[in-house]
C-alpha cells in the first residue's frame, strides 16, 4: 500500500468514526504531513480523494471541512442542471412554472437528506419540465431567501444555476440526494399525464455552497419510466 493509499484510508477511517466528526476542520496539510512523515502533495492528493468521494469540502483560508456523509452512496462526478443536461443529450425542453411563493423552509421534508438544516425563509418554486412535448419532471424548489432574496418567472423558466452563478458569483460545490419510488399523488397524475395506479421516482437533494451553505432544497417527482439517478453529486 503506497503511503498515500495509507493517509486517505486512514483519515477516512478517523471520518468514518467520528474522530473527525461533521462540520469539524481537519488538521491543516503541515500538520497532517508531519503527522504521517508524508509530503504535502501527497497529502493534498488523499484530501482531493477525500473531496472527491464526498467526505470533506475545502473552503478558501480554513481548510478541509468534514461534510455529512450519511447518505452518499453512489458518487458522480458533477452537479448538473436541468438545462445543462438537456443541451448535453439535446433534448427539446421546456420549464413551465407553476408556483412562485415565499414559504418556511419544511424542514421535516428534507431530514432524511441534511439532518443539520436549519429554519429559513425561502422562495417556493413549483416547475414542470418537459422533454419533446412530454411533462416528465415536477421540480418543488426551496431557495434560501438569505442567499438569494428573490427569484423571477423569467429566470425560474430558463435556468438557476445559470442566474445564481453567473449573475450572483455563487460557488455550487456539492449537492446530497436521495431517491425512493412512491405512488403517484392527484397533482403528479394531472401534470405528468399518469394513470391512477402509476408511481413517480422522488429525488429529494439539498445543493450547498463552497462555504458548506445549504441554500437550495429541491423535491423532484419523476415519471417512474424515464430516469436514472445518483445520491452525491459535486459541482464540476
Amino acid at each position: 500500500m503506497t503511503k498515500l493509499d495509507l493517509v486517505y484510508q486512514d483519515l477516512k477511517q478517523k471520518i468514518d468514526t467520528g474522530v473527525y466528526a461533521t462540520d469539524t476542520l481537519l488538521p491543516s496539510e503541515n500538520a497532517l504531513a508531519s503527522l504521517y512523515g508524508a509530503s504535502r502533495d501527497t497529502i493534498r492528493k488523499a484530501l482531493a480523494k477525500l473531496r472527491d468521494q464526498g467526505f470533506i469540502q475545502s473552503q478558501k483560508g480554513r481548510g478541509s471541512v468534514v461534510i455529512n456523509r450519511q447518505q452518499y452512496v453512489f458518487p458522480v462526478s458533477g452537479v448538473i442542471s436541468y438545462k445543462e443536461l438537456s443541451q448535453r443529450l439535446n433534448f427539446k425542453t421546456t420549464t413551465t412554472m407553476i408556483e412562485n411563493t415565499q414559504m418556511p423552509l419544511p424542514i421535516a421534508n428534507f431530514k432524511a437528506v441534511d439532518p443539520h438544516a436549519k429554519p429559513c425563509t425561502t422562495t417556493r418554486l413549483v416547475r414542470l419540465r418537459e422533454v419533446n412535448g412530454e411533462p416528465v419532471i415536477i421540480d418543488i424548489d426551496y431557495i434560501n431567501g438569505d442567499v438569494v432574496p428573490a427569484i423571477s418567472k423569467a429566470v425560474a423558466e430558463d435556468s438557476l444555476y445559470a442566474y445564481f452563478e453567473g449573475q450572483l458569483h455563487l460557488t455550487i460545490a456539492y449537492a446530497k440526494k436521495r431517491n425512493h419510488r412512491r405512488a403517484a399523488t392527484a397533482q403528479d397524475q394531472q401534470l405528468l399525464h399518469l394513470d391512477a395506479n402509476a408511481s413517480v421516482v422522488v429525488v429529494k437533494s439539498v445543493t450547498s455552497l463552497e462555504d458548506t451553505t445549504a441554500f437550495q432544497y429541491t423535491e423532484s417527482r419523476h415519471r417512474a419510466d424515464r430516469f436514472r439517478f445518483q445520491e452525491f453529486a459535486r459541482r464540476a
